[in-house]
């Protein structure tokens, strides 16, 4: 099977400081696969390059075969990629409307980004319920529910989501996990989870990759790595 995300060699970071080393990637279509490790360790940046923010200095990302080290951020949603950063983007001034809405604006096909306008809210009932008002009001889950929405809104085939449970709750980050579960379930999409939650990234995803220092240090199915007790301690201080 030809893998959706084929990362090969990936060398990035910032300035002459490389954060992640000849790090080597691949993610089938319709796969959740989790990232974890310490602070430090090249998560957040490895997002980061796979969305176009961070140009490699070495190595390639593929999508579907297509090279996208050349394509600009800009360009990334209509290929097909959205990114969640950590801290949700939300813009707090706007209105939940006017949020989700951002994230059809560049869509052609008018007609279906209101049908996933409309299945955000549906998805959502909070945010249906808290349409007309600016995001400064909403709460923690919301305003992750928010974020998660204005990506789903360009239909994304691979979607790339930076800690969503930071902050928030543990009934909100059980509600947060077992909707990425559904989403791939019914739309076949695409995740690479980086999460500092190990448990719940562990309980929904496919394959969990930890890494370390910028590499990869190991890629298992997520069932093995939650009863690895001896690497578990090792990388995931748990």
């Amino acid at each position: 099977m030809t893998a959706l995300l084929e990362v090969t060699g990936l060398t990035a970071g910032y300035g002459a400081a490389p954060v992640l080393h000849d790090l080597d990637l691949s993610i089938e279509q319709g796969q959740i696969v989790a990232v974890m490790g310490a602070n430090g360790a090249g998560k957040t940046t490895l997002l980061r390059t796979l969305s176009g923010l961070v140009k490699p200095t070495k190595g390639e990302v593929r999508l579907d075969g297509a090279d996208l080290r050349a394509t600009k951020v800009e360009q990334m949603v209509r290929r097909g990629v959205a990114h969640v950063p950590e801290g949700r983007g939300v813009v707090t001034e706007l209105t939940v409307d006017e949020n989700l809405r951002l994230g059809g604006l560049w869509r052609s096909d008018k007609a279906d980004a209101r049908k996933a306008l409309d299945e955000v809210y549906e998805l959502f009932e909070p945010l249906a319920r808290r349409k007309r008002h600016p995001g400064h009001q909403l709460s923690g889950g919301e305003r992750q529910m928010l974020a998660l929405g204005r990506a789903l809104i360009g239909r994304p085939r691979l979607m790339l989501l930076d800690e969503p449970s930071l902050g928030l709750a543990p009934q909100v980050i059980a509600q947060i996990m077992t909707l990425l579960s559904d989403l791939r379930n019914r739309s076949g999409m695409t995740v690479l989870l980086v999460e500092q939650n190990v448990r719940s990234a562990l309980s929904i995803a496919d394959i969990g990759v930890v890494m370390s220092l910028g590499r990869i240090v190991t890629r298992n199915d997520a069932a093995a790595l939650r009863t690895d007790d001896e690497l578990r301690h090792a990388y995931l201080g748990f």
